[in-house]
């Protein structure tokens, strides 16, 4: 496929090259992008960006395809909790601060439960969150998700945002 072995090089070093941290990404208000250590990976994302659409969330849904979730939006950082009331399937919860970087990773929430997951690590010394990612549960470790990396998205202040979207 490849001519040569430098073409491979190339190439890897021009996808590093688009995402070297802070680098401008190509964002849309339906997809969640993420600088991994693994790379950028996406994410198909409905929004919960008023207080009703938070309020229903992802709560009677019997199941969640892979690579989709749904994104909470607040206008403002605040401190959040979320529970799993009415929700069916398990789900991974990434919180991330206004610059969009993940602050805290809730693993597998359980279905039902009813007991507060705090977007915040205990001992965060900056427990507010700008937004909050829900998806299946399992997928932030699959998908190489960890605290401190960024998240670009349209709808964060891109003068703030860790990772600005183009």
């Amino acid at each position: 496929m490849w001519p040569n072995k430098v073409a491979p090089a190339a190439f890897l070093l021009s996808v590093l090259a688009a995402f070297p941290g802070a680098a401008d990404v190509a964002c849309a208000p339906d997809r969640a992008t993420f600088q991994t250590d693994g790379g950028p990976v996406s994410f198909q994302v409905e929004l919960a960006d008023d207080e009703a659409e938070r309020a229903q969330g992802l709560m009677f849904r019997k199941s969640l395809p892979r690579g989709d979730g749904m994104l909470f939006i607040y206008d403002e950082p605040r401190a959040v909790s979320f529970w799993m009331r009415n929700t069916f399937i398990p789900l991974d919860l990434i919180f991330m601060d206004e610059a969009g970087v993940i602050r805290h990773i809730h693993r597998n929430a359980v279905p039902l439960d009813e007991t507060p997951i705090s977007g915040a690590a205990v001992g965060d010394p900056s427990p507010e969150r700008r937004m909050i990612l829900e998806i299946a549960g399992g997928e932030a470790g699959h998908f190489g998700l960890a605290v401190g990396q960024a998240m670009a998205h349209p709808a964060l202040d891109q003068d703030l945002a860790e990772l600005p979207c183009r």
